[in-house]
């Protein structure tokens, strides 16, 4: 009568054990997306400025006409993007384009001195400043998902319930250019 009392204890332990397992995966996981729909929502307020920027930039780059077709397309391709990994590679394809609109439109000083250019730069600027804010929190919740799934115990059971270890939302093609000093030229 002990042994099967004992057993029973044992058998309530490992299943009290195993669904707290789960349940601390669950919120991890759910914390993981909350981050993301933070993302979401300066990901939205940058997808509504970039025709008014793309707008205002037109009639003074008419040579360049291929980067800003390629900000469009970019734009509408996020724009479309389903699931977290899909709209993560579509973000990194419009931050690339956006780098590449930005390097061209040093060529065009008018431009620069356009007020609504400014403002709409200045507004670009500040949701690129929290979109980084944001994406360092979802790095961070993923990486205590990814954790979590790899460590001992729940690395066993992780898989059964379905979890697997999620990607990054870095910079991307990105990184080269952030991590390069910038030229410094006085002439």
């Amino acid at each position: 009568m002990t042994a099967g009392i004992i057993t029973l204890i044992i058998v309530a332990v490992v299943v009290i054990y195993i669904i707290s397992i789960y349940n601390t995966l669950v919120k991890l996981r759910v914390r993981r997306e909350n981050a993301f729909a933070d993302i979401d929502v300066q990901l939205k307020q940058r997808h509504d400025l970039i025709p008014q920027l793309v707008n205002t930039v037109k009639g003074y780059m008419k040579h360049e006409e291929g980067v800003l077709t390629k900000v469009t397309e970019a734009r509408s391709q996020a724009m479309r993007a389903t699931g977290i990994d899909d709209k993560i590679a579509a973000e990194k394809q419009l931050s690339s384009a956006l780098t590449g609109l930005r390097i061209q439109l040093e060529a065009y000083p008018d431009l620069k001195a356009n007020t609504n250019f400014m403002h709409l730069q200045q507004e670009i600027a500040d949701i690129e400043n929290k979109l980084a804010a944001v994406r360092r929190f979802f790095n961070s919740a993923t990486k205590e998902l990814n954790t979590a799934i790899q460590v001992f115990p729940n690395v066993i059971f992780a898989s059964m319930f379905g979890f697997k270890n999620e990607p990054m939302f870095d910079l991307g093609e990105e990184r080269a250019a952030a991590q390069k000093a910038p030229d410094i030229n006085f002439n």
